[in-house]
């Protein structure tokens, strides 16, 4: 058993660690993890990870669908666990550190790509389904004229 596993830190506790600008903090099913280390290395890159800084990723975490690889990775980045007084069935307030204030982190605006790729998947759809449905030649503007 790591040290980290008898480590625990209140939700107070770590805003103050999520205060400082120079590390990537987040909470992932209840551990807090320090992952500045691991910026550079992330598959998916740096700023998806940013956006979770200070805050419970536990659902972004999840959405994902990371690998048993990298769920075993993340140990290595795990300093504690977040006290039980602070984990209730809703997920905990924490900082936004790019307003300054808090909020609800179940507040689930989802990652930035998540933003654009629903609209264009559905737009896409529409585009195919529509060509299959035309026939070729035919002005779908005007009524098809009898033979």
């Amino acid at each position: 058993m790591s040290s980290t596993d008898n480590k625990v830190l209140t939700l107070s506790e770590v805003r103050e660690l999520a205060d400082d600008k120079n590390k990537c903090i987040m909470m992932i099913d209840n551990n807090v993890y320090d992952i500045t280390r691991f910026l550079e290395e992330h598959p998916g890159g740096e700023e998806v990870l940013k956006e979770q800084h200070g805050r419970d990723a536990t659902n972004a975490f999840e959405d994902v669908g990371h690998s048993s690889d990298a769920r075993e990775q993340m140990k290595a980045y795990k300093i504690a666990k977040l006290d039980s007084n602070d984990t209730k069935n809703s997920r905990p307030t924490v900082v936004d550190n790019s307003k300054g204030d808090t909020r609800d982190s179940s507040d689930e605006s989802g990652s930035s790509w998540t933003k654009w790729i629903i609209p264009l998947v559905i737009a896409v759809a529409a585009a195919v389904i529509f060509k299959l449905l035309s026939k070729p030649g035919q002005d779908i503007n005007r009524p098809p004229t009898a033979i």
